[in-house]
């Protein structure tokens, strides 16, 4: 059985302050999801779906989709405001994207097979792309999902908040509890906090495995989706023009409401992303060190 790998690459990086999903951070020009995709072929995924903005294809195409093509499927789907339903009248103030549920729903008709989401400005680590591809592997057809898991503090920025899912698993390594965790801040003294409702913030366990949307589901799943993103839509307020409808909180819902089953993967993956210019330079370093020390290839590009 094989595995489909979704990358998320529709976002609009706007704490970035550009779009950097497509920004050069290997030693040869490579963009984050080329490091991903490479890791997830060789794991064993035969298909890759990019979400991405109408108008990115030829970009995308040109950057790496046209190369992959020659090794695995390729897809595009498309996150705009298109694919929402017609029940739903788009406020005329609305200019961001509905969130990471609409953005895996858009990609419905090309999947049909276990498959796993993840952000395009994400560096996961090898390991957890082969952790995933056999999860995908032994997964039931319904009910049942799993999710890479980070330790929290190995996922936060020096230099500016992050959202992330803070997690709880039980004692045999199931999910029990995702709470989408929007203000994360790194204080100076080490410390971990919660500031969405003001500094000093809530105290959060640097240990605690942490979301970072990756994700691993079978076809099942978008049915769930359809139906959670319609009622997203119908109890949206007419001036939510930044409300999105979020993966890890539908998770959530789906646990409490015993309707998903979700295993959390353990690995020895290093992660590291780039939610702010400043993050640039360490990223760049490590990926560098990567292909030193011969995890890649001296470009990811031949």
């Amino acid at each position: 059985m094989g595995a489909t790998l979704l990358i998320m690459a529709a976002g609009m990086g706007s704490r970035y302050g550009g779009n950097k999903q497509v920004d050069g951070l290997g030693p040869n020009g490579e963009i984050l999801m080329e490091y991903s995709i490479y890791d997830a072929i060789r794991a064993g995924f035969d298909h890759v779906v990019f979400v991405i903005k109408p108008g990115m294809q030829d970009l995308i195409a040109s950057i790496c989709g046209d190369r992959i093509a020659k090794k695995v499927k390729v897809d595009y789907a498309f996150q705009d405001f298109s694919s929402v339903p017609s029940f739903y009248k788009i406020p005329a103030e609305r200019v961001k994207p509905f969130g990471t549920v609409h953005a895996v729903l858009v990609a419905k008709d090309v999947i049909h097979q276990p498959f796993c989401v993840l952000n395009a400005d994400d560096y996961y680590g090898v390991s957890a792309f082969k952790a995933a591809y056999d999860r995908l592997q032994t997964m039931k057809p319904e009910g049942e999902a799993c999710m890479v898991g980070y330790m929290l503090k190995n996922t936060v920025s020096k230099n500016g908040t992050v959202s992330r899912g803070v997690c709880k698993s039980d004692a045999n390594g199931y999910l029990t509890e995702v709470v989408e965790t929007l203000k994360i801040k790194l204080c100076e003294n080490g410390e971990i906090r919660d500031i969405d409702e003001g500094e000093p913030g809530k105290l959060l366990d640097p240990e605690a495995p942490a979301s970072m949307n990756f994700w691993g589901f079978t076809p099942w799943f978008f049915t769930k989706l359809e139906a959670y993103f319609n009622d997203f839509l119908k109890g949206l307020a007419p001036d939510a023009i930044k409300a999105e409808a979020l993966l890890p909180r539908m998770v959530d819902d789906l646990m409490k409401a015993n309707e998903l089953k979700v295993s959390v993967l353990t690995t020895d993956a290093q992660w590291f992303g780039v939610t702010y210019k400043e993050d640039k330079p360490n990223v760049q370093a490590s990926l560098k060190a990567l292909h030193d020390g011969g995890v890649y290839p001296a470009s990811l590009h031949e």
